[in-house]
Parts: C-alpha cells; structure tokens; sequence
C-alpha cells in the first residue's frame, strides 16, 4: 500500500504533538514520576502505538500490520536496551533524580532524529544497490556476536572522547544549576555537566541508530512502516524508564534475547539479499534460490525469544543479586548527593530502598557476594549513607 502524503503529514503532526505534549505537561516541571504516574503513561503510549499498528493492519492489510508489529516489538526491545546506557551516563555524571526526565526526552527527540535520517539514507541505499542487505546483515550478524560478551558497567562509559575533548576545549562547572546548560560562576559563563550529559546521550543515539536501523529494514522495506515503528518504540520510553528502575539491572539476558533476535534478522538479511543478487562473484549475478523467512516467523521468534529471555532473567538468581547490588551503589550514591533541602518524601524514598537493598546484599550466597565489585567502597558509601541520614535526623528533629 502506497502511503499519500497527507497521511505522512498527519502521523509526523501526530507524533511531534505527543513529544510537544509529554515536555509541556510532564517535563518541563521537573520532578520525579510516582510508580502510578510512570505506569499510567506506560500504559497510554503502548496503547496508542498498538491503536495504531491496528489501523495498519485494517487500512494497510495483514502483511503491512505484521511488518509493523514485528518492527515495533524489536525495536521496543533495542530501547530498553538503551535504557541500560542511558542509566550508567545519567549514574556517572550523578544527574540529579528530578532532572533525568528532561535527558531522557532529549535523549528520545535526538534518537528520533538520528534514526530517520539513517531510515531515509537507508531506503535511498536500498533502492538504488540491492548489495545492501549483505551490509545490514553483515552489522546484525556482528551486533549479535559482540552482545554474547560478557560486559560490564565500564564498558559503556560515559567519559568518551567526546566528553574529554568538551571538557579541554570548554569551561566546565561541577555542580548542577537545576537543568541549565549553561551557569554563571566566578563571573564568568560555564557550562554545566547537564550539557555534557546531553552530549554523551546524543553520542550513544547515533551508535544505537547504527544497529536498530538495519534490524528494522531486515523486517520491512516499507518506509512508512520503519519510521512508524521507530518512532512509536522510542514514545513512552522516558515513563519505561522510571516504571521498571530497579528492573533493569534484573534482565541478565537481555542482550542474549537481542543478540538472537538481531542475529536471526542478520540471517534473513543475508537470504534475501542471496534472492535479490545481482553481484556478479554470486551466482554468476543472478539471484540465489533459497528459503526466505516470512514476516509471520519472524514476529513469532522474535515475541518467543523476549518472553523466555524475561522470565529466565526474572526468576535467575544472580539476576536478583545483581538488582540489588546495583540498586545499593545507585541508592547510596543517590542518597549521599541530596541537598539538606531536598524533598523529605523523596530523601526517605532513596533510604528506604537503600535499606532493603542493604538486607538482600548481606543475605546473599557466598559465590554471589564475590562478585561485587569494590565491596569495600561500597559498603562504605551505604556507611556514610547512614551517618547522614542520623545526622538529619538529629536536624529536624523537634
């Protein structure tokens, strides 16, 4: 089916206005989402973007609604994958709790940006040299190799290059003043590390843009379809974030569910380039006769795939041990960066979970405790956590 442009106007108007409504009516306020707020907005983009992936499917027909499900699905599963990064940059430059809802939309905004204009260079590329799909399945089929490593918080840095050479050529200030880029300090303009965070965020998109682009043409041609679906997978992330904090560091096996998925596209990638050849060193130029995997198995591996990978990460226990190591060293430092004036509710909130944290990490087995990394650091941050939530106390009280 053949998308007129005044549908193409109407979904681009649509999905700005969903941008434009979620920083005017949630993040230009900064604060820090409840569990209901984040869960109820959770619920409300995943709603629409099924709405629309059903209008897909009637207007479009099954192939069309297919290709769009299947694409939404990986590329909401490349997102949380993100959310993984998005978490270690935001932790290592310490952005303050409220103000992370204002980095992940920017976060959101440029992702969408970078992802179509690769979508565009993509098609272009597509529709010019069939030899393409050998390239995308190519970086699948690598993506997929290098997710089956093991990796650790270190490697996904924050203090990239980039950040460096911004930190040599610029004036940098240390300490936040709320969400501004830019502050005043000893008379002279600097800019914050909220700048430098939106830089590493910008950086770590066009990486991602990299690997999801490929992933999605490997399941639709349709350019309606990838920008749809992209941009649908990628509303709604900024409420995921804060609905499944805590969770993250739970999905052990994520990137081995994304590296199957990714490298069974990768796979039909390569067989469908092989159906389209037109390389002279194949076959002579002409197309390979081989098996090409339809749309309908590749949303069936690719829903397979993630609910095993989930359930294998929820009921893992070095999952578990893993959340709450994780979940200590954040809280703690969380907790040891609040202001005397921070919000009471919010400061008993970070302590709370520091405490239970703190319980499961000293009821942990022995093969897992050994795995902590810097234990003596950290259990000297949630010592000091305690010092200072005494000495708070012993301030407010009457």
């Amino acid at each position: 089916m053949d998308v007129s442009a005044p549908v193409w106007a109407l979904t681009i108007a649509g999905i700005v206005g969903l941008l434009a409504f979620d920083f005017f009516f949630h993040v230009r306020k900064a604060h820090t989402p409840t569990l209901r707020e984040a869960s109820f907005w959770s619920a409300i983009y995943i709603g629409i973007a099924v709405l629309f992936g059903v209008g897909v499917w009637v207007l479009g027909g099954s192939t069309m609604g297919t290709e769009y499900f299947a694409g939404y699905v990986t590329e909401k599963a490349l997102s949380v994958d993100n959310l993984f990064v998005f978490l270690i940059i935001m932790s290592s430059f310490r952005v303050p709790r409220p103000d992370q809802q204002k980095v992940l939309l920017f976060g959101i905004v440029f992702s969408l940006i970078a992802r179509s204009a690769f979508i565009l260079l993509g098609a272009a590329a597509i529709n010019r040299f069939s030899w393409v799909f050998y390239l995308f399945g190519l970086i699948l089929l690598v993506t997929a190799g290098n997710l089956l490593k093991p990796e650790g918080e270190d490697s996904h840095s924050a203090d990239n290059i980039v950040i460096r050479l911004a930190r040599k050529l610029f004036h940098t200030s240390d300490r936040y003043d709320g969400d501004k880029l830019f502050t005043i300090e000893n008379g002279r303009r600097v800019m914050t590390p909220m700048l430098l965070v939106m830089v590493a965020i910008g950086g770590t998109d066009v990486l991602f843009a990299l690997d999801s682009i490929p992933a999605i043409f490997g399941l639709t041609q349709n350019v309606f379809i990838v920008f749809t679906a992209t941009a649908f997978s990628l509303l709604g992330l900024r409420q995921l974030y804060f609905l499944i904090d805590g969770l993250l560091d739970r999905l052990i096996y994520l990137s081995y569910g994304l590296a199957i998925i990714l490298g069974f596209i990768g796979v039909k990638l390569v067989l469908h380039a092989l159906h389209e050849n037109t390389l002279g060193f194949i076959n002579g130029g002409e197309h390979v006769d081989v098996v090409e995997i339809s749309t309908e198995l590749s949303l069936g591996v690719i829903l397979g795939v993630l609910v095993i990978t989930v359930i294998a990460s929820m009921v893992s226990p070095r999952g578990a041990a893993q959340t709450a190591i994780s979940g200590a060293r954040r809280h703690a430092i969380d907790y040891l960066d609040l202001d005397f004036e921070a919000d009471p509710a919010e400061r008993e909130k970070t302590y709370a979970k520091l405490i239970a944290e703190e319980a499961q990490i000293a009821a942990l087995a022995p093969k897992f405790r050994a795995k902590i990394k810097d234990e003596e650091k950290l259990l000297a941050m949630i010592a000091q956590a305690h010092a200072d939530h005494d000495a708070y106390l012993a301030r407010t009280a009457p």
